[in-house]
């Protein structure tokens, strides 16, 4: 019995933040940004609202889609680097805004890969029949993280987040076939965000220093997410007796239009097979797989038994790919 997805939400904040905006508020233009990353604008959330807000919008419409009540969800598994606060967790947080009173779950902090993470973690769930059905949520509220006065971060990082519903599927021709998922923590100097945690508590000097913000290096980065997403991805379609031209769609990280490039051409990847919607929210972390597969699905681009590469890079270094044959 494999797990499949039933159904699938995004939420994206109504704000948004253009190129031209940001040509006001740090020495870059809509040329440049374009150019090197793809993106045009991102959606920014209101800033007395948290992470959970998102997450449980998107949460409401997988669950309304798979057409299973908040209240017989069983297992809430959100992935996230912005939690509403550090203690309780964001997930807990949902759970009440939710109505899903009969439930359990936790904050998985994967990075960029944590909804890769997420989805992995709750097949098993299903699939070792403990549960009934598991919400895996990807939700990020990267402006609470980012320096606006640092062009480097502040035109990649958007706000959204998406969520699936997972289901033990009738059979084993449809739902998550594989998934191999990587960790090295040689990625910890070079994207990273130092305050705020047990090693440098919030301080006036933490402030100050700007150290509760996103720090990137984005060409090592590069290079890794490059790499790793590209290596991991064929390793799981050749364990699988699959090769490029089987795959109907390829999932991204959507952190870079470059990168996306770089890792559909390495796998043998037509512009059609590809889903991309970088130009729209920037990276938003957790949720740009998700986000994504939820924009495909609404949009009917997604068909029953289609093969689908899910594929993220992310700080730590993490990374990560899931196979699976679309269900819904």
């Amino acid at each position: 019995m494999r797990a499949i997805i039933s159904g699938v939400g995004h939420y994206s904040p109504e704000r948004k933040l253009t190129n031209k905006e940001l040509e006001k508020m740090v020495d870059t233009n809509d040329e440049w940004i374009t150019v090197r990353t793809g993106i045009k604008e991102r959606a920014i959330l209101d800033p007395e609202k948290g992470t959970s807000y998102m997450a449980t919008r998107a949460a409401k419409m997988a669950c309304d889609q798979a057409g299973v009540p908040p209240e017989e969800i069983e297992l809430i598994i959100l992935a996230t680097i912005t939690p509403d606060m550090m203690v309780p967790s964001a997930a807990a947080i949902v759970q009440k805004e939710l109505g899903a009173d009969h439930c359990w779950g936790y904050d998985l902090n994967g990075g960029c890969t944590g909804f890769i993470y997420a989805l992995a973690t709750g097949c098993q769930f299903i699939e070792t029949g403990k549960y009934r059905n598991a919400l895996l949520i990807g939700a990020d509220k990267m402006s609470a993280i980012i320096n606006y006065e640092d062009r480097n971060t502040c035109v990649i990082f958007g706000d959204a987040a998406g969520a699936v519903l997972l289901e033990p599927g009738a059979d084993d021709a449809r739902g998550i076939v594989d998934f191999d998922l990587h960790m090295d923590g040689v990625g910890v100097e070079y994207l990273n965000v130092l305050g705020g945690g047990s090693r440098h508590p919030a301080t006036m000097d933490t402030v100050k220093k700007k150290m509760h913000y996103v720090y990137q290096d984005g060409k090592t980065v590069f290079k890794y997410a490059v790499k790793g997403m590209s290596t991991v991805s064929e390793t799981l379609l050749r364990r699988n007796g699959l090769t490029g031209r089987d795959l109907d769609h390829l999932v991204p990280h959507q952190a870079n239009f470059r990168i996306i490039d770089a890792v559909g051409k390495k796998l043998g990847l037509t512009p059609e097979q590809i889903v991309v919607n970088i130009e729209k929210y920037g990276n938003t972390t957790a949720a740009t797989i998700p986000l994504a597969m939820s924009e495909a699905h609404q949009e009917h681009r997604f068909k029953k038994d289609d093969w689908i590469l899910l594929t993220a890079f992310g700080a730590g270094f993490t990374w990560g790919s899931v196979l699976l044959k679309w269900a819904i």
